[in-house]
């Protein structure tokens, strides 16, 4: 009966698709005689995959770290010299895919949160970039059960449920890396019971109404590109680092798993939700926690929670409230109040932004703007770039460049602007990406709509110190957050 009601709740999955200001000026179109010159000049080469890991010492020096790696880079121990890796345009119709999820689920309702928590202990994971779930996604390796087996889980800022694959695989398994966890040679699994408060807080964090196996709580989630996982609602210890272990953590068994996951086991839900990680751990890290995504797919960042003293953060965060658009939502919803090209301040009206808010998410690739300040945007980087041959558009990016003749090339800075005066700024990396010289493209797209949230993609975060204070519902950034 168990198994009959996890495949029929995976069909059901299988069919189902998850589914003010006034106008006026953010900016006036100016510039100083110093930011004519806000350029940087950068090797096309480094904007390029390496075969070489180089890993940052940053994680090294906090308490409570985990590594994190591209999934399709050399820092990843299991891309060996066969691995097979999806092509950029590949990347990118993924991405596309994880965006019109978000802008379908960006308008439902989330429980709401905010607990008051006070300041404690931290603990740091490495973190890894990959492309699974919608593409683009960076990968942390936690331990589960009891002995502990490690696992490498995506981990998504987009979502709150914490799963992996599970024996048996009732129907379908795809393939992994590691072995497939097995609850029966742990001591400390258990299952939740289908008629308990447990089982119901599922709906909230997975957008779908758990059903039940006897007795036992069963769960399903799917993405926009309708990958999903079915199985058991369980406890379990989670071991994040030596010292850091959380016993009755709560997470999908997942016994029916079909999608474009890669080789990592699962996911690690990093929401705002009560089954998220950052919830369940709450009483220890105090619903804070920070990362830094390496600049490239041969580098390392890490992924920390808590901020506890030695965790070695930037006193140089800049902090910007989450914004109230998004208090019931899983996600984190930011306030941008304005753009800048090379020092030019965009003429972009305030309403453009504010109509359909933002967010920042770790799972999108590129960042997505409203129609109208991409097409600034465009416009400016276009001048600063004028002197370089276009090339054909990649996919969704539309704005591309031959540099197979350049062994250096100077790059207009790119800055974002959120409420209370905070200014992030990116380059290099975090502007352009590529797989090749001939096509580079700005890592920048429009949405399809003027209602569509904005979404702040992985591409521009990379290298940032990203700190997440839930509780203070405030995010911070700091440039060099991996070195």
């Amino acid at each position: 009966m168990a198994l009959l009601r996890i495949l029929l709740f995976a069909c059901v999955l299988s069919l189902r698709l998850l589914c003010s200001l006034e106008e006026g000026f953010a900016f006036e179109e100016t510039e100083t005689a110093e930011s004519q010159h806000d350029t940087r000049t950068i090797q096309p080469s480094s904007l390029l995959p390496s075969s070489i890991c180089d890993t940052s010492t940053k994680a090294n020096e906090r308490k409570a770290t985990l590594k994190v790696v591209h999934k399709h880079g050399p820092c990843n121990k299991f891309n060996g010299g066969n691995a097979k890796f999806p092509s950029q345009a590949e990347i990118l119709q993924q991405d596309q895919s994880r965006v019109n999820s978000i802008h379908s689920k960006s308008r439902l309702s989330k429980n709401s949160v905010g607990a008051d928590v006070k300041e404690t202990d931290a603990t740091t994971i490495p973190a890894k970039d990959g492309s699974v779930v919608a593409s683009g996604d960076y990968v942390v390796t936690v331990g589960i059960g009891t002995p502990k087996k490690d696992l490498s889980l995506v981990f998504d800022t987009g979502s709150d449920l914490t799963w992996t694959q599970c024996e048996p695989c009732l129907k379908f398994c795809y393939q992994q890396k590691e072995p497939i966890y097995d609850p029966s040679a742990s001591r400390t699994y258990a299952n939740v019971s289908c008629s308990s408060a447990t089982c119901d807080s599922l709906e909230s964090g997975t957008g779908m109404t758990p059903q039940c196996a006897g007795s036992t709580c069963v769960y399903g989630i799917e993405y926009g590109d309708n990958s999903f996982s079915a199985g058991f609602f369980a406890k379990e210890t989670l071991t994040l680092t030596s010292s850091d272990i959380f016993p009755n953590f709560l997470f999908g068994c997942g016994q029916n798993n079909r999608g474009l996951y890669g080789k990592a086991a699962g996911l690690l839900g990093l929401g705002q939700d009560s089954i998220s990680l950052v919830s369940q751990t709450s009483r220890k890290y105090k619903k804070y926690f920070s990362y830094c995504l390496p600049s490239s797919s041969s580098s390392t960042g890490h992924l920390t929670f808590g901020k506890a003293a030695g965790n070695g953060l930037s006193k140089t965060i800049k902090f910007t409230p989450l914004s109230t658009a998004t208090a019931d939502s899983s996600f984190y919803g930011l306030d941008i109040i304005g753009l800048s090209v090379g020092g030019k301040k965009l003429p972009i009206p305030i309403s453009v932004f504010s109509s359909a808010g933002a967010i920042i998410d770790s799972g999108t690739v590129v960042t997505r703007l409203p129609p109208a300040a991409y097409s600034a945007l465009r416009s400016t980087f276009k001048n600063f770039m004028s002197k370089y041959p276009t090339a054909p558009a990649l996919s969704i990016l539309d704005t591309c460049y031959d540099f197979s003749n350049y062994t250096s090339i100077s790059v207009p800075v790119i800055s974002f602007f959120f409420n209370r005066g905070v200014e992030v700024s990116i380059e290099g990396s975090a502007i352009l990406i590529g797989r090749s010289p001939k096509q580079i493209c700005l890592a920048f797209a429009g949405n399809s709509d003027d209602s569509d949230v904005a979404i702040i993609g992985n591409v521009q975060q990379k290298t940032l110190e990203v700190v997440y204070d839930v509780a203070q519902r405030r995010v911070g950034f700091a440039p060099n957050g991996c070195s």
